[in-house]
């Protein structure tokens, strides 16, 4: 069993930071792809950002490219999203996901990943 434990998510003005974090426990030796998702009241779950198993590729949704970054402290299942220039589209809240099973197919798919976070809520006024 695998346990996310996510921080960092409040209320901003447009313009602002925020960088959330995802801590994952559990059985979670070794390295894993982890991803960012959100979602919005009334719309689907939407990818946000990615990062690969080994060599540490990140892959962004076209909405967040330029403005959101997504690292991992080194040899810990720990991953970082540093949001700037917030939007109130940006406005959801935030899922971190980790591929434990080590799954094949797009990293924009939730269908890969296999443990999911509560969640933390991102508001971002105008």
């Amino acid at each position: 069993q695998v346990q996310l434990e996510e921080s960092g998510g409040g209320m901003v003005q447009a313009g602002g930071s925020l960088r959330l974090s995802c801590a994952a426990s559990g059985r979670t030796f070794g390295r894993y792809a982890m991803g960012w998702f959100r979602q919005a009241p009334g719309k689907e779950r939407e990818f946000v950002a990615a990062i690969s198993r080994v060599i540490d590729n990140t892959y962004y949704a076209d909405s967040v490219k330029g403005r959101f970054t997504i690292s991992r402290e080194k040899a810990k299942n720990t991953v970082y999203l540093q949001m700037n220039s917030l939007t109130p589209e940006d406005t959801a809240g935030y899922y971190c996901a980790i591929d434990r099973h080590y799954n094949s197919g797009s990293y924009s798919n939730e269908k890969r990943y296999d443990y999911w976070g509560q969640g933390t809520q991102v508001t971002v006024s105008s």
